[in-house]
């Protein structure tokens, strides 16, 4: 069971995202559904860790594995969703990826991947191109600047 809950127009969630990052780009998805974009990841469930979450929610959006470095941020957002209208009180907790061992620089600049019966679109946006982007969440499209360089991959992406 997620920990997520509604009550009239409002909706809490805890939530966990994976910060995957290669050559200045972060990783961003969106799908049929949402016309912004955002960072894989998803809702934790009731006696789920947010580690083991943010690892389930890649295997499950992505198929591969990948490997926490550490955790980045935790922010507390109050929003308005695009596509369900609903007021969100929201907590998520932001983890920096180890992606070394996957083949998801192989993919290419932009990919698609299957979860279910919902197909996910994946792209590598260049840090600068952020600010001009329909991108959540806000905050990271300035403090993503401020990561040091230690915290970012330097790998290609193919």
């Amino acid at each position: 069971m997620d920990i997520s809950f509604k009550f009239d127009d409002q909706k809490f969630n805890y939530r966990v995202c994976a910060m995957i990052i290669s050559e200045d780009k972060i990783l961003a998805m969106h799908d049929e559904r949402s016309p912004y974009y955002y960072l894989p990841g998803g809702r934790v469930e009731m006696g789920e860790t947010a580690e083991n979450a943010v690892i389930r929610e890649i295997q499950e959006e992505l198929g591969v594995t990948p490997k926490i470095l550490r955790p980045l941020w935790l922010n507390q957002a109050f929003f308005k969703e695009d596509v369900d209208r609903l007021n969100y009180h929201e907590l998520c907790i932001y983890f920096l990826m180890d992606i070394s061992d996957t083949d998801l620089l192989t993919r290419g600049e932009k990919f698609t991947a299957n979860e279910g019966q919902r197909t996910h679109k994946f792209e590598w946006l260049a840090f600068d191109r952020l600010s001009e982007e329909y991108f959540y969440p806000l905050f990271l499209k300035k403090d993503i600047f401020d990561l040091p360089d230690v915290f970012t991959l330097r790998t290609e992406i193919e």
